[in-house]
This record gives C-alpha cells, sequence and structure tokens, in this order.
C-alpha cells in the first residue's frame, strides 16, 4: 500500500516544517513516517534500512525537536559515522533541516588537521557528529566531554563493526550518561550487531524497511562474463556510449581504483578515485567534480563510497566482484535514488565466479547476462577452483618468485594484511 502520510502529520514543530517546505519535501519515507513518533515520545530505536531510504532525516527531525526544549551550549547530541563523507552529509543534513531554528553544530573526522574542530568546540555546540576514531583521540586529549548528550545516534552499525571500530565505539559510549535516548541504525542485523544493539539500547522499537532484496527492485542488473585482463578494453567500451551519464565503478582495493582512475583518464574519460589514502580535500573535491558533473566516472572503495548520497547517478559497475554479497546490494543501491530507475553492470572473470553465485543467492535472482564481443565461456562456466580467487598460499609463491630482493617481506601476514585493505 502507497504511503500517503504526509509530514503534516507527523506533528512537527513550524520551523522545522518550513524547513521541510522550503526543500520540497512533503511527504516522509517509510523509514521516517515510522520512526519519527516514536522518537518524538523518546523512545529509544533500531532502525534496519539501507542508505538512500531518509533515515538521516528519521533521526535528525525528532532530534532537532526535542533539543528545542532547552538550549545550552553543551554537546546535546552525538552522532557516529563509519566515515568522513557521511559525516559531512550528516552535518549538512542538521544545517538544512534546522535551519530555522537556532542550533550550532560541527563535523569532527580525521585527515585533516583538527585545529579547526577543536576552535569549534571551544565556542560552544549543541551537535556533534564524528567519525569514532578522531572523536576518541579528542576525548582523550580532554578537548571535549560528553557528559551533557542526551541524544545519542549511532548510524550504519555494520559498517563500524566491518571497518574495525568496535572498540573505539565502546569506549565512547562509556563516556556518555546513562540516562539518553539512543538510536541505532544498520543495513543488516548480524549476531554481533544484534550484541551491540542490546547493549546500547533500552525496550527499543524495532523498525524495519523493505528488504535487501526488495531495495533494488528499482535497478536493471546485468552481468559481463570476461577473462581478467579484458576488464579495461570491456569498460571503455561501456564508457563511451552516451547514456552513461554518471557512473560510479567500484573496486575492490585502493591501487585497483587508482589503476582504473588512470586508465579511464589516459583514454580520455574524465575521472578521478576516492579511497582511504586520499586526504580529505582531495576526497571531497572528487566528489563535488562527480555532483557537478566535471567528471563522469568516479572510481571508489567500498569504504569510501560509503555515504556518498548522489541522485543523478546513471550507472554503477562492478569492475571487481564484492567478496562479501551484501556489499553488492550497497553498491547497485548507489544508483535507482529517489524512486529513480538505474542500471548496474558488474564484470565476473572465472576467479570471481563464486561471489556471483553467493550475490544471486542473496537477491535471489539470476542476473541477466549481457552478450557481448569480449565474453568468456571459461568465466560463465567456472566451478571449483577455478572458480574461487588465488589462494594466499599460492599468491605467497608467486610473490616470492617475482621479488628475489632484500625488499621482501620477512613477515608474510603483514604483507597480506597491508594488500588485504579495502578502504
Amino acid at each position: 500500500m502507497k504511503n500517503t502520510i504526509s509530514f503534516k502529520d507527523l506533528n512537527l514543530i513550524p520551523p522545522l516544517e518550513r524547513a521541510l517546505a522550503k526543500q520540497g519535501y512533503t511527504t516522509p519515507t517509510p523509514i521516517q513516517s515510522k520512526s519519527i513518533p516514536s522518537l518524538l515520545l523518546g523512545k529509544d530505536l533500531i532502525g534496519i534500512a539501507q542508505t538512500g531510504t531518509g533515515k538521516t532525516a528519521a533521526f535528525a527531525l525528532p532530534i532537532l525537536q526535542r533539543m528545542t526544549e532547552k538550549h545550552p551550549k553543551v554537546i546535546k547530541t552525538l552522532v557516529l559515522a563509519p566515515t568522513r563523507e557521511l559525516a559531512a552529509q550528516i552535518g549538512e543534513s542538521f544545517s538544512v533541516y534546522g535551519e530555522f531554528l537556532n542550533f550550532r553544530h560541527t563535523v569532527i573526522f580525521g585527515g585533516v588537521n583538527q585545529k579547526r574542530q577543536v576552535q569549534a568546540l571551544s565556542q560552544g555546540v549543541d551537535i556533534v557528529i564524528a567519525t569514532p576514531g578522531r572523536l576518541l583521540d579528542l576525548l582523550n586529549q580532554r578537548k571535549l566531554n560528553l557528559n551533557s548528550v542526551e541524544f545519542f545516534v549511532l548510524d550504519e552499525a555494520d559498517r563500524m563493526l566491518d571497518m574495525g571500530f568496535i572498540h573505539d565505539i565502546r569506549k565512547i559510549i562509556t563516556r556518555l550518561p546513562q540516562k539518553r535516548q539512543s538510536l541505532f541504525f544498520s543495513a543488516t542485523m548480524s549476531p554481533k550487531i544484534n550484541q551491540l544493539a542490546k547493549s546500547l539500547l533500552k525496550n527499543p522499537v524495532h523498525v524495519e524497511t523493505a528488504t535487501q532484496a526488495t531495495t533494488i527492485e528499482l535497478t536493471k542488473q546485468y552481468v559481463f562474463f570476461i577473462d581478467q585482463p579484458s576488464k579495461k578494453n570491456l569498460l571503455l567500451k561501456l564508457l563511451r556510449q552516451k547514456h552513461l551519464t554518471s557512473v560510479l565503478i567500484f573496486t575492490r582495493t585502493k591501487h585497483k581504483a587508482n589503476k582504473v582512475a588512470s586508465f579511464l583518464s589516459r583514454n580520455n574519460i574524465s575521472s578521478n578515485a576516492i579511497h582511504g589514502n586520499k586526504s580529505q580535500n582531495q576526497r571531497t573535491k572528487a566528489i563535488n567534480d562527480f555532483k557537478t558533473g566535471r567528471i563522469k566516472v568516479l572510481v571508489a572503495t567500498d569504504i569510501a563510497a560509503r555515504g556518498i548520497d548522489i541522485n543523478n547517478i546513471s550507472h554503477v559497475i562492478n569492475f571487481e566482484l564484492p567478496n562479501e554479497p551484501e556489499i553488492y546490494v550497497h553498491r547497485i543501491g548507489r544508483t535507482a535514488r529517489a524512486g529513480a530507475e538505474g542500471t548496474a553492470f558488474s564484470f565476473c572473470s572465472a576467479e570471481e565466479r563464486n561471489y556471483l553465485r553467493d550475490i544471486e543467492r542473496l537477491i535471489r535472482k539470476k542476473i541477466e547476462i549481457m552478450n557481448h564481443e569480449l565474453h568468456s565461456e571459461a568465466a560463465k562456466n567456472a566451478t571449483g577452483t577455478a572458480a574461487k580467487p588465488p589462494s594466499r598460499k599460492s599468491f605467497g609463491r608467486n610473490y616470492r618468485f617475482k621479488h628475489k630482493s632484500n625488499s621482501a617481506p620477512k613477515n608474510k601476514r603483514s604483507f597480506y594484511r597491508s594488500n588485504k585493505s579495502r578502504n
């Protein structure tokens, strides 16, 4: 049944209604209409929702409304986000929805000098949006305290755990008052996520929007079976088609993201890469250039792309399939935003064949196969060891054979660890 609730039905205060009207928002998304009434009553909440479902407004609007009851210059709201980009976008949302309210916020993340962030905190803020690492650094330096926090939001908890932030999060939670309203959002609900939620929330309301499989119904999905060495040529052929207007490409590693972006630039396709080794200024510029159409292609790793919320992405291309099927859902959800249709292309080589089988099992459908001149039957029909990436053991042998020098790593585990990074 179609959602017929309007924002006027949610009993929001006039300054918030005015801000929503200015943005042209009249009808709440399902996560908003299900969450806002309970949050206005002060209840804890666990929300299971994908990115792009409007969950930021689902928590920002009721928090802003409840904060109007009192306004001392102390931190009343803390929002934790896994990445710099998502933290910045949440900050922008608080600015938009709180335009006609007298609140101050700041965004705290690593990768930049902390001086301006510390200065903003010293001048007094009501809302802090932060990534866990930098926040913990500033807490340990006694640049802020969280004794007055009344509203705590943990956003994209599943990615927090994927990125290894669980210990930082637990340390931050110990600095918070026991009496607070806590909100917990995640795209998935694994046993670890459930355990974290139980330790954080008190008698929470449970809100869930569409499942992972149904959130991608508006995305047309196609798979190209192809040998690994031919992927770049196929990518070039696709990107030279006019209907691919704004394309987000995913790779598994930072090194591969750089290589793909450089290859495209050499072939006169405007592109840039974002990943964890890029400075914050570089990442911000790349995303802005992509949003405004200065570049046609943005090449990203999964962690760096987390939090990118751009409505006009025409295509997502999985240059490399992810090794976790849930990540595929996150990736292709970057297109088909705001009810529009989108297209996702996935390149599948023989060694990625099992990844594709896992993805199709999760989304409960076979992805349509695209016929093309570089088609590989070997990739399509790969099974057994041929359908798996090379083992670490064989990779280590190949590395030692090709690099017979004193610079070869003494500790093989540390070598694998450093090359495994996906951010």
